[in-house]
């Protein structure tokens, strides 16, 4: 198995609360990426697979894509981004995060800890995914919003997936696709959006299954929320 490098160090550095982090340049095309083309930076290669075309070794699987890091974003520590991720605009991706697939962290977002982002979600905005959190499926996480380990997750018949916790004042939030309400806002945008079709039905009985769960977890307690 050949190995075909992605990209190398331009030469250019920063330091970031101790870190040195390393600018990144594309050897090669991968994807829309033209040989040439500087990146964002990383603290050594172990942040972004290198290998492209061949399979690059994770967790004692072979994956292999067109993940990259751009402009001004960083990735360090321990985290890893490959597969076909993308990490844009100012955003970080640190500790032990991972973030795969097709995900895509931008804006001013931060991924770290033990997070983990990957299928098609989105994290971006001022957005936070942290502790030992998980954004799958079609997720998009924005705003203000801040993900940890207090999470629970249902999904639609058409993979359609929803996510419930706490945000960062302690308020139940359910993310779906782009979607971002508290639990009484969920309901009312699908009543009045899918009100009467079978997925209107399945959204509305996810929001309560996820209200329930959420009692039992402990996230409600008595009738606050």
């Amino acid at each position: 198995m050949s190995e075909q490098r992605k990209y190398e160090f331009t030469g250019e550095t920063r330091e970031w609360r101790g870190v040195t982090l390393r600018q990144i340049r594309a050897v090669r095309a991968i994807g829309l990426i033209t040989a040439g083309t500087i990146g964002g930076w990383i603290e050594n290669e172990k942040n972004l697979d290198q290998v492209y075309g061949d399979a690059w070794v994770f967790d004692n699987a072979q994956v292999s894509g067109d993940a990259w890091v751009f402009d001004n974003a960083q990735v360090f520590g321990d985290a890893q981004v490959f597969g076909d991720a993308r990490v844009y605009g100012d955003a970080r991706v640190y500790g032990n995060a991972r973030v795969f697939d097709n995900a895509c962290v931008s804006g001013n977002a931060r991924v770290y800890d033990n997070a983990r982002v990957y299928d098609n979600a989105c994290v971006y905005d001022n957005a936070r995914v942290y502790d030992n959190a998980c954004v799958y499926g079609n997720a998009c996480v924005y705003g203000d919003a801040w993900v940890s380990s207090k999470i629970i997750v249902a999904t639609r018949s058409d993979g359609y997936t929803f996510l419930l916790t706490p945000d960062k004042d302690s308020i139940l939030r359910i993310i779906a696709g782009c979607q971002y309400f508290d639990i009484e806002q969920a309901r009312k945008h699908w009543r009045e959006t899918r009100g009467g079709t079978q997925l209107g039905d399945e959204s509305l009985a996810i929001v309560d299954h996820l209200e329930r769960m959420a009692k039992i977890c402990g996230l409600i307690k008595g009738d606050g929320k």
